[in-house]
Formats: C-alpha cells, sequence, structure tokens
C-alpha cells in the first residue's frame, strides 16, 4: 500500500472526504516527516499546535482539499504566526491579522503547518535567507531549490507538504518548480487578490499553486483565484472550475515558441534547450501547430521593468533602527528605488504597459508560447549570491531567468511543467504560456501533456 506523501493532494482530500484517513492523520503525518527530513530548508516556522487543532474542524469544509495539508509563504502574514518577509530584520515580527491567500486556504480546510523559506521580502531568483539554511532541491541538496518561493518548492518536492502556495513577481513560483521538478503556475493578473494589502502597484506579482501534478495545482488555484473588495484588478470569472478545465479536449492550437533570452544575453545549457525541443515535438505530437517567433519583449523593456522592480522593493522598508539588519541585494536595490522620482516612476509603469501591449499583439494569432523556464538545471547554493557586489548578484540572476519576467510584464498565466531530466538526474522545466484569463486553456493543454509524458512517478533521494 502506498504511503500518504506518495498520494495526490486530490487523493488524500478524497480519503478524507470518504473517512478512510483523518485530516489530523495526514497532519501528524507530514509534521513527522518535516521534523525528520527537512534537510532541503523549507520551513522557517512550523506550528504543530495550530495545525493539529485546526485538522478538527477543518476537514468539513467544502471542497477537493479540505483537510489535506499545506504550508504558507513566509511573504504572508499569518495571524498570530511569525512571518518574517525572509528578512532579519523582520526575525520577531507576529502579524495580528491575515491576508487574503491565507483566509482563502483556511476556508477551503486547508492545514497549514507553517511558514515556507523565502529570502529577504522575496526578491531574489534563490532562497538563501540571511542566518537560515538554503532552500535547496531535494534532487541534490548541494544546488539550490530556486526562488522566491523556494521553500514551498522544495517543501513538495521532498514530500513534506502535497501542495503549497507561491508568490511570482518575475519567475518566483515557476523558477523554483523548473529547479525542484514540480508544476508550478503564475496566473493571469487579477486572477488572485493581493487583499488586504495590495501592494504592488506595478501589477507583477500574484499568489498561484505549487503542486506535483498539474489536477492538484488547478485544484489549489480554485482556492486561491477571486476578488475581494478593493481589488484594483480582477480576472474575469473562469467558466467552471479550474480542476474542471483538467478533463477538457483542448483542441488544434497555435503554439508559438522562441529560445533566445529575453532580459539578458546569456548561455543557455544544452539540457534545457534539449527539454524546449521535446516539448515542442510533444505538443506536435498532440496535434498542435508549433511556430518559431520572435521575441515579443524588446530589450528596451529590460530598465523599465528593473525601475518598477526597484521600486517595489524600496516599499519593503526595515522597521527603524534594523536597517542596518538588510541584505547587501536589498540595500542596493532600495537604494536605486528610493532614487527614482514620482515622474519617473510614472512614466517607467507607462512603458512597460505600452511593451506589453506590444507584446501581447504580436502573441494574439497563438494560443500558447513555449519557451524554457531558466537557463540551466538547478545551480550550486550559493552561486548567484553576491553581497560583495549586489549589482552583479543582480546580472546574474537575469542571467539564470531570462524569460520568467516578461510574463509578469504582459500579466499572461504562464506554468512551468517538469517534463524533463538532465543526465544526472536534475529537473529541468519548460514553460508554457497563454493569453491573459485563459488559465482553463493552458491547464486543459498542461494536463494533456501530463498525461501523455507522466511525471509524478519520479521520487527524489531520501523521498
Amino acid at each position: 500500500m502506498a504511503d500518504l506523501h506518495d498520494l495526490t493532494a486530490l487523493e488524500q482530500g478524497a480519503l478524507v472526504r470518504r473517512g478512510e484517513v483523518s485530516s489530523r492523520e495526514l497532519v501528524d503525518h507530514y509534521l513527522g516527516r518535516a521534523d525528520r527530513l527537512d534537510t532541503v530548508g523549507a520551513f522557517v516556522t512550523l506550528t504543530p499546535e495550530q495545525a493539529r487543532s485546526r485538522a478538527e474542524s477543518a476537514a468539513t469544509a467544502p471542497g477537493p482539499l479540505a483537510g489535506v495539508p499545506t504550508a504558507v509563504k513566509d511573504l504572508n502574514p499569518t495571524a498570530g504566526v511569525r512571518t518574517t518577509f525572509g528578512s532579519a530584520a523582520y526575525d520577531d515580527f507576529v502579524p495580528e491579522t491575515s491576508d487574503g491567500v491565507v483566509l482563502s486556504l483556511e476556508a477551503a480546510g486547508l492545514v497549514s503547518l507553517g511558514k515556507t523559506s523565502t529570502p529577504e521580502f522575496g526578491s531574489p531568483c534563490y532562497t538563501e535567507p540571511e542566518g537560515r539554511p538554503a532552500a535547496v532541491t531535494p534532487w541534490d541538496r548541494s544546488r539550490m531549490a530556486g526562488g522566491s518561493s523556494g521553500g514551498a518548492a522544495a517543501a513538495v518536492a521532498a514530500g513534506l507538504v502535497p501542495v503549497a502556495q507561491g508568490s511570482d513577481g518575475g519567475g518566483s513560483i515557476r523558477i523554483p518548480a523548473s529547479c525542484c521538478g514540480l508544476v508550478g503556475l503564475k496566473p493571469s493578473r487579477g486572477r488572485v487578490s493581493g487583499a488586504p494589502m495590495h501592494g504592488d502597484p506595478v501589477g507583477l506579482a500574484t499568489p498561484g499553486p505549487i503542486a506535483r501534478t498539474v489536477r492538484d495545482a488547478a485544484a489549489l488555484l480554485d482556492v486561491l483565484a477571486g476578488r475581494r473588495p478593493g481589488d484594483p484588478s480582477w480576472a474575469p470569472a473562469p467558466s467552471g472550475t479550474f480542476l474542471a478545465a483538467c478533463d477538457r479536449p483542448p483542441g488544434r492550437l497555435r503554439v508559438a515558441r522562441f529560445v533566445e533570452p529575453v532580459i539578458a544575453d546569456t548561455e543557455v545549457h544544452p539540457e534545457v534547450v534539449q527539454a524546449w525541443e521535446d516539448a515542442s515535438r510533444l505538443l506536435e505530437s498532440l496535434g498542435h501547430e508549433v511556430e518559431d517567433v520572435a521575441v515579443p519583449l524588446p530589450r528596451e523593456a529590460v530598465p523599465v521593468f528593473e525601475t518598477c522592480w526597484a521600486v517595489l522593493t524600496a516599499m519593503s522598508a526595515a522597521p527603524e533602527g534594523r536597517e542596518h539588519l538588510l541584505r547587501p541585494l536589498t540595500r542596493w536595490l532600495s537604494e536605486r528605488g528610493q532614487a527614482v522620482t514620482g515622474p519617473e516612476l510614472g512614466l517607467a509603469i507607462g512603458g512597460m504597459r505600452r511593451h506589453a501591449a506590444q507584446a501581447l499583439e504580436s502573441l494574439a494569432p497563438y494560443d500558447l508560447v513555449l519557451t524554457p523556464t531558466v537557463a540551466a538545471p538547478p545551480l550550486p547554493v550559493g552561486a548567484l549570491r553576491d553581497d560583495a557586489d549586489p549589482a552583479a548578484d543582480f546580472e546574474a540572476q537575469k542571467r539564470f531567468t531570462p524569460w520568467t519576467s516578461a510574463w509578469n510584464v504582459t500579466g499572461m498565466p504562464a506554468v512551468s511543467l517538469p517534463l524533463h531530466q538532465a543526465a544526472d538526474a536534475l529537473p529541468v522545466g519548460v514553460m508554457l504560456a497563454a493569453r491573459p484569463a485563459e488559465e482553463e486553456l493552458l491547464l486543459a493543454v498542461a494536463a494533456q501533456v501530463e498525461e501523455a509524458a507522466p511525471w509524478a512517478h519520479r521520487r527524489p533521494p531520501r523521498w
């Protein structure tokens, strides 16, 4: 008989509904694994007492994931639970209220085991928070889990939770999904509410699911999606559930593809190119038409994005008197952001929207876009981080992630799928993006791809 952690999140939820397993049993099972097996830097804080208490009532909530354990990224305020935002400057901060993401998870009956690791304010594409273990991929614990949702991805990939929430402002769900061999979905702009903070005036960042299967990711998106009063923007409601979309034949689609890096000149690893080529052939074998296209965003969009990114970092201020605890990269980006005037920020936001509109117009004839997710298999811990030269650190991050931020600029939904394993068994993701608000089509194709080339049977060492 399979162990509980071998089952998908949906299978675990079905067991709870049938009364064959209790939510408390699942919580105890995963807490035990987290205590014994978190050598991947997944958790910052575990909340066993709160999780066991919530398990008593969680299973009665509606929905297919009621009673299933999960975890919350340490960027999301959680009432009564230490939330550090990945920063030593907030090491003792305990919020009084939870944000909308946490409230949605609780309303659906998911039970959080604690807070997953993230880099300071979710900025870097690696998860190496100050004074804490780096989040690493369980496929090779000397290599990065990616970021900024690295702790969430490490937790799911190592079987410490079956599914987890992340957030993505430039690739922070999809990058760790590629590094850890998972499905990582960045929803459309406005699909998931940012309430109550609404802290991203540019519209780059959004919460989204990280899972081992497309169907689990779709089920978690059903939990997270939806409007709240005060939202500045929202995506139109789907025709049904996102989970149901996984069972719909997508039909014959036009797929645009490109492999040229968007935001930096960088060498693309041969295994990454192989993964992209194999995915192209797989889509063609499924009846889709795959065409090469030019990169839809010009290099002129890069400094515009960087201006907005720096201002967002500058908005994440440390408590008074604790500024010295911020990491060099955060200080460097904040100084860049603080130097931007109001008119300059307005021009940058306007420029980014014009670049996004041009990209969306050029891609309008196509149903999907296929690119690699990142430029190489997961790198060794510390390969990107450079505290002595934050500018070099930032440039190294761009070279590792030259595609993901394009879809944050356009607001398109995008998913990284773990279709490839390199010769040394390291995971390599490929990325599909769809038109804004077309998550249903994206999930239908992703489920079709998973059925044709399944990956959930793969297990990392020490599973």
